[in-house]
């Protein structure tokens, strides 16, 4: 477990469908939480990001997930959207390099519109069902954001981006973060979905938010054949 956290984490994954639900809830049920985190995005390196965090001595939390386990997170999913009547359209990932998106949120965020860009990266990935690791899909978000569209698709190609998503993904191990959504304050940690009313109850307690609002819906695991997973229901990579 790394350094003590004073400003609370949420760590996301645009890959992830649990932390998609997660980031509604914040935004919908929890704006005074969502405001005061600070959002940290959780990828799955490619080769050269996995070779630099290696070098730089992290290691990147891989655990297989069974086929038994993805079909059950298919359902568990399609389950939970259609209870919140949420929109859900199914992405394919065909070999996705996740620095695409990822790394395009830096250039978002250090323009002041990062909130803005997860929101539409979402919603693009599990409300369209479009592919995220396309280029000329990012491009469209950072047009639709009044931000540089060629700037946000060839992110990941900037070495300086691309340095600064491996100190983020050394937070990653620093934090202890294992799947997502992860929340993190102090020494608590909490994974998954369903422990989010935890996560803001504990922010309350210490007078970090505003007074509590009505808690969102809980759910379960993880999704994709390379995702984080110990077992555990809650959460994913």
């Amino acid at each position: 477990m790394g350094a003590v956290q004073k400003t609370p984490r949420f760590y996301f994954s645009l890959r992830s469908p649990y932390s998609w639900l997660a980031h509604r809830a914040l935004m919908a049920d929890h704006p005074d939480v969502a405001a005061l985190v600070e959002w940290r995005p959780f990828f799955e390196p490619d080769a050269v990001s996995d070779r630099m965090l290696t070098e730089a001595g992290g290691t990147f939390p891989y655990a297989a997930m069974t086929r038994a386990k993805h079909l059950y997170v298919l359902q568990d999913v399609g389950r939970i959207a259609k209870s919140l009547d949420v929109k859900l359209s199914w992405p394919v990932d065909r070999d996705p390099v996740w620095e695409i998106p990822h790394l395009a949120y830096l250039v978002a965020r250090r323009e002041g519109r990062g909130p803005q860009y997860i929101a539409a990266a979402y919603r693009a990935r599990w409300e369209e069902g479009r592919n995220i690791c396309d280029r000329s899909v990012i491009a469209g978000i950072g047009a639709e954001l009044g931000l540089d569209s060629a700037e946000l698709a060839a992110a990941s190609d900037d070495p300086e981006l691309r340095e600064e998503g491996v100190r983020l993904l050394l937070d990653v191990c620093a934090d202890g973060v294992f799947g997502v959504p992860f929340f993190v304050h102090g020494f608590s940690r909490f994974w998954g979905l369903d422990r989010l009313p935890g996560f803001v109850a504990h922010l309350r307690e210490r007078g970090l938010t505003e007074p509590a609002l009505p808690e969102p819906v809980g759910a379960a695991v993880g999704l994709g054949p390379r995702s984080v997973d110990d077992g555990h229901a809650g959460g994913c990579g």
